[in-house]
């Protein structure tokens, strides 16, 4: 499954993330033994370590490593947090968030990747990450509140059922903006019962939030 030359294509990757001097070392650590490889179609395995995003189905990607980490480092994750997912994609931004120490739920809209994400963290014995096919807009009230909300896809604005159910103190990663135009990368935190501040890390591109369910 992770070959050496799959090994060592992946050290090569996060050596030149290092090199940026802007990420968590812990998450560099985790992305480190995680083969990436493994979250994609055959067909994009020799490409898998570049630090590029590719097509996993359904008009979805999965984030370029640099992103992944970016995301991950701004979200402050202590281990055996509640860490809400929106968007679980192929599975590999969960992996990164469990092997951190959250204790992952994660939600996807799109029932062929669902399927496909428990297919791949189960044969990595990551099977205690929850998924769960649901509409991400709505977040997953019934595991509320969360110590922290990554979403993997661009809203127009912060769902208000996201910051709802992020705990007082809980820090949510977000991209905002229009569908197809660059968009900013927000850290919400909640400060109190009505109160949330925000604060722009810079610009990004992801798949536009869409609500409902494919299935």
């Amino acid at each position: 499954m992770d070959s050496y030359l799959h090994r060592g294509q992946r050290k090569k990757l996060i050596d030149q993330l290092r090199a940026e001097n802007r990420f968590d070392s812990k998450v560099l650590d985790v992305m480190a033994n995680i083969p990436r490889h493994v979250f994609l179609e055959s067909s994009f395995h020799a490409f898998a370590y570049k630090d590029e995003a590719f097509r996993i189905g359904c008009e979805q990607t999965i984030s370029q490593p640099s992103t992944v980490a970016w995301q991950t480092t701004e979200l402050e994750l202590l281990p055996r947090q509640h860490v809400l997912e929106i968007g679980t994609g192929s599975g590999y931004q969960a992996a990164v968030l469990s092997l951190l120490g959250g204790r992952v739920f994660t939600v996807e809209r799109h029932k062929p990747l669902y399927r496909k994400a428990k297919l791949t963290l189960k044969k990595l014995k990551l099977d205690r990450i929850r998924c769960y096919l649901r509409d991400g807009s709505k977040g997953l009230p019934e595991m509320a509140p969360y110590d922290r909300i990554l979403a993997t896809a661009g809203a127009a604005a912060v769902p208000p059922q996201l910051r709802e159910q992020l705990k007082i103190g809980g820090i949510m990663i977000i991209p905002v903006g229009p569908a197809g135009e660059e968009q900013i990368m927000l850290k919400v935190r909640r400060v109190s019962e009505t109160k949330w501040t925000e604060e722009e890390l810079g610009g990004c591109r992801f798949v536009p939030f869409l609500a409902g369910v494919e299935k």
